[in-house]
């Protein structure tokens, strides 16, 4: 009998929207019209900046960290992005390369709030019939986050990669999730927006499956390893199990 629901953080908890998609949105609110493609290798030399932050990054809220992923994001768009932006970025002075920060910044923390807000009356109420668990590839702050964000007091186990030393799709990540929550895998769900790292690695472990398709990078996607398919997290409310 399922008793416990994993959730992913980013691009499901606090969703819609994966977090690169989210970025990219902000980006062209500041008027910078990038693709998805040639934001990607911004996202990802953040997010590996993030994770080799260590201790430092392990004290930051939310607005600090999205601060530093921005920051990262655009100190590699002025060398490495395309040759429009590095142009543009070249001619403004370190004033104005930090208010587009700032503004991206503000425009994503204020979606993601948005987010948080929106599914924390559909947690509490999934706390009413599951033992939740959050399991999300992160920087070692995901607890801080999440008592930020008011819902720490609704969730049992809480699995940040950088604090357990495992990242998804790998297998152990989960494993650690299911220990920590005294559960076999068939006696939970895992429900992310991603196929490659969520739903995959928790349907080979025998995890009954659910894919958050909520748009931006997820359409026009399939995700064969999916036992369901939820477009809104508040779907989750009335599944049929």
């Amino acid at each position: 009998m399922l008793s416990v629901l994993l959730l992913d953080f980013g691009g499901t908890l606090d969703g819609p929207l994966h977090w690169l998609d989210r970025f990219l949105a902000q980006y062209r609110a500041a008027g910078i019209d990038l693709t998805r493609e040639e934001l990607d290798g911004a996202f990802e030399h953040a997010t590996r900046a993030g994770y080799r932050a260590g201790r430092v990054i392990r004290r930051f809220g939310m607005v600090d960290l999205i601060r530093f992923l921005v920051g990262n994001q655009v100190e590699f768009l002025a060398q490495e992005g395309p040759q429009w932006l590095r142009a543009r970025f070249a001619s403004s002075d370190a004033k104005g390369r930090h208010r587009t920060v700032e503004q991206i910044a503000a425009g994503f923390i204020g979606a993601t709030r948005e987010g948080l807000d929106a599914n924390r009356g559909t947690l509490k109420a999934l706390r009413r019939r599951f033992r939740i668990g959050v399991v999300s590839n992160f920087y070692g702050n995901l607890e801080r986050i999440l008592q930020e964000a008011g819902m720490k007091k609704m969730i049992d186990s809480i699995t940040d990669s950088s604090q357990v030393g495992i990242f998804k799709p790998q297998p152990g990540i989960f494993e650690a999730a299911l220990r920590g929550l005294g559960v076999p895998p068939a006696a939970a769900a895992m429900v992310g927006d991603s196929p490659e790292k969520d739903c995959e690695p928790a349907h080979r472990l025998g995890l009954t499956t659910v894919w958050y398709r909520a748009g931006g990078s997820a359409d026009g996607r399939y995700c064969a390893s999916a036992d369901y398919t939820i477009a809104s997290l508040g779907e989750l409310e009335n599944l049929r199990w």
